[in-house]
């Protein structure tokens, strides 16, 4: 039997080439965070249309989701012409949130420019559905997939590997610095998140995926411990005490019962453009050979080549069923 009840998206979005947010987020960084690419430099607030693609490839391939609730600071993709033209049919609705709705109560904290923080405050959405998943705006589904792909029997799904704590703490110890800096990277907001959770043997190695979420495990964890909440959303631009909310949600759920991990293999695709010939037709053509995938992430697309971005941007519009590019809508 088919689970009915509803289940939302999530989205955080920023358009880093507004010159109104560039120069909000430059009056308040440090010129060591705006020269760390993983903290406050520009690539990392670029946009170049992800926004739409990530939209569209839920309207078109997750028909079930009820809303689609996008997070910005102060901004608006303008999504509506693009959607009456290609989804005029779809029952999905889009509602944008600002910062200040999720920070209400801790408005002082106000400009933030951290995806880590914010994603701490994402569970106090008005509205928001118990069952919802959360994607960063470069991730896509790249195939249809169903309600039971996310959560089965009210449990969240997480596509996840077990990694050894102790082995991981022992790489991030070891890991070499760059520019006479230790990058704060993915798996280490996971190490402590498993600090946070109390978990003692291993974290869960998430991937660049559209990730289910439970907004009872925040909300139950948040009001028995918020300090914990109020540490992590605090902080403008990444601090490498902060964890990851999502890897949060899956320890403690798994623990609860709210949770069920899966293998992720062959589930997601990643791309992060290199400065090799021919590295992006070859991913993609991985991509369309691949039977299992659902998910994938252009990382960073904005790294790459024009030549590549078009490369890929011709080969997402093919998926979607869409023949024009962002900049057309």
């Amino acid at each position: 039997m088919t689970d009915t009840y509803p289940i939302d998206a999530v989205i955080a979005w920023v358009d880093g080439d507004d010159p109104a947010h560039r120069e909000k987020r430059l009056r308040f960084a440090t010129k060591d965070q705006t020269q760390n690419d993983e903290v406050g430099g520009e690539i990392r607030f670029s946009s170049i249309g992800e926004i739409y693609y990530c939209v569209a490839s839920l309207l078109r391939f997750a028909p079930f989701i009820r809303k689609i609730f996008i997070v910005t600071d102060g901004q608006d993709p303008q999504l509506g012409d693009f959607i009456g033209r290609f989804f005029p049919e779809t029952e999905t609705e889009v509602e944008i949130i600002d910062h200040k709705v999720i920070y209400r109560g801790y408005e002082d904290c106000l400009p933030v420019f951290n995806s880590l923080s914010i994603e701490t405050m994402l569970w106090r959405i008005p509205g928001l559905s118990e069952h919802y998943i959360y994607l960063n705006d470069d991730f896509m589904l790249i195939s249809p997939v169903t309600r039971e792909d996310f959560f089965q029997d009210g449990k969240a799904i997480c596509y996840a590997s077990k990694f050894s704590l102790h082995f991981g703490k022992l790489l991030r110890a070891v890991k070499p610095k760059r520019g006479g800096v230790r990058i704060f990277g993915f798996k280490d907001a996971m190490i402590n998140a498993a600090d946070v959770a109390g978990e003692k043997r291993h974290f869960l190695y998430i991937g660049h995926i559209p990730l289910a979420q439970k907004r009872s495990v925040f909300e139950k964890f948040y009001t028995e411990h918020p300090e914990a909440m109020e540490k992590n959303m605090r902080p403008r631009f990444r601090e490498p005490f902060q964890y990851n909310p999502q890897e949060l949600c899956y320890l403690l759920g798994t623990a609860g019962g709210a949770c069920t991990v899966k293998p992720r293999k062959g589930k997601d695709l990643y791309i992060k453009p290199k400065d090799r010939p021919g590295y992006m037709e070859r991913k993609l053509r991985r991509f369309d050979k691949s039977k299992t995938a659902l998910f994938c992430c252009f990382n960073s697309l904005g790294y790459a080549s024009e030549k590549d971005i078009e490369t890929a941007t011709r080969w997402i519009r093919r998926r979607l069923s869409i023949e024009q590019t962002p900049a057309t809508f």
